[in-house]
């Protein structure tokens, strides 16, 4: 609706522009300002005792659609927004939620991933063309599943340890002036069944909600993250990502996905279970092996395929000891190619090495000194299990593909 606005002039002249008139005056000088035609139709409701309005807001031949819930009880509000499932969505304004449905301007958006044995945040900005620049990109070693083989829950400490790095990455993300942060959980949230302690405890801390995902989801996110980083192949490709807790295979070609699982096949395990920590003998390493390719049946005689692609801490530190690198270079892991004889020769130099003998290894991260060799035998055993005499590794994973589904 178009509205006639006068504009007073001095006694003896009177100036009268039509509202698009006034909006050319005042917007087209000014870069930073652009005038838009939005139509917005709202529905209100009533949703556990808490006023609602659905709204959708249309500009040209893109709609984006909101909903707002409001009550003077902070606790009927976040209720209401459990049970529409809608928790692991972004809180944004309107204005925000306008900037993006007119692609008007660069947006920051941020995911956090947590996992077993590491918490990684990823800060993202997205221009009005909708390509991606990092910002941020790092992963904090906290060890939340440290002693769930032994208990079967998460303890207290390390959830403590963890809660506090998602608050500083979430305080970090505010202060870029991230529109939205967005959670998620993977292996060792999935198995604990006091994982909701955990996420209680972080939204009690922070106000993020943490969504546990399934292995599946896990696996899809991190093929679309993946492939995002890797650009085009041809024939076969299978992703595969080895965590702290499990480890997640995607089957495909291209953009399309076949097949998708996990299997709960994590360093932080075996490193506990054998010992993998400190120097190990050649009869310990092989049960180590053996235990490793019994789990990773699933893997049984399948066609090798055309392309093999890792990701991960376990690889990523592989690659950057390959390359020696004294301090981590995204753009030189990426890409890297490891094959059997490079994995062997790590493999050695780990199991003659106690923990601390092995932070002296340059490229390797000091905090995965402990969980590297158990690492390294899963990453060689999915190279015998699928026939392949190398792999590449991706620096891109489950966060990038999570950005991308969240916020593209």
């Amino acid at each position: 609706m178009l509205a006639a606005l006068g504009v007073e002039s001095p006694p003896t002249t009177r100036a009268t522009y039509t509202l698009g008139e006034l909006m050319d005056e005042l917007v087209h000088p000014n870069p930073d300002v652009i005038a838009a035609e939005v139509h917005k139709r709202r529905e209100r409701y009533t949703l556990g005792g808490c006023p609602a309005e659905l709204t959708e807001m249309r500009s040209g031949q893109a709609s984006i659609r909101s909903i707002a819930i409001e009550s003077e009880d902070p606790a009927l509000v976040i209720a209401a927004v459990h049970e529409l499932g809608l928790s692991p969505l972004p809180n944004v304004s309107v204005p925000r939620g306008l900037k993006s449905l007119l692609r008007f301007g660069s947006e920051r958006y941020a995911v956090i991933d947590v996992g077993t044995n590491s918490v990684k945040f990823h800060l993202g900005e997205r221009d009005t063309d909708g390509h991606w620049r990092k910002i941020v990109d790092r992963a904090e070693v906290t060890r939340l599943g440290e002693g769930l083989h032994d208990t079967g829950r998460l303890n207290q400490e390390p959830m403590e340890r963890t809660v506090g790095a998602i608050a500083a990455m979430v305080d970090e993300a505010a202060q870029a002036g991230v529109a939205a942060t967005v959670a998620v959980g993977t292996a060792g949230l999935r198995i604990a069944p006091n994982s909701e302690d955990f996420i209680t405890a972080v939204r009690a801390r922070c106000g993020l909600a943490v969504e546990i995902i399934s292995g599946d989801e896990e696996a899809r996110l991190a093929y679309l993250g993946t492939r995002a980083g890797i650009g085009r192949t041809r024939g076969s490709l299978v992703v595969f990502e080895t965590g702290g807790g499990s480890s997640q295979f995607t089957f495909g070609r291209g953009d399309e996905i076949d097949e998708r699982f996990s299997v709960d096949v994590g360093a932080v395990r075996y490193t506990e279970e054998y010992g993998l920590d400190g120097t190990v003998s050649e009869e310990v390493l092989a049960e180590a092996l053996g235990a490793i390719a019994a789990d990773l049946g699933r893997l049984d005689d399948r066609e090798t395929p055309d392309t093999l692609v890792a990701m991960g801490g376990a690889v990523t530190n592989l690659a950057a000891v390959k390359h020696g690198l004294a301090e981590y270079d995204a753009d030189i892991v990426q890409g890297t190619v490891l094959d059997r004889t490079e994995i062997d020769r790590q493999i050695q130099l780990y199991r003659g090495r106690t923990s601390n003998d092995r932070r002296s290894v340059v490229g390797l991260q000091p905090q995965r000194a402990d969980i590297i060799l158990a690492g390294a035998c899963i990453v060689r055993t999915v190279l015998d299990k699928l026939g392949n005499d190398s792999l590449t590794v991706s620096d891109r994973g489950l966060r990038h593909g999570l950005l991308v589904e969240s916020f593209g």
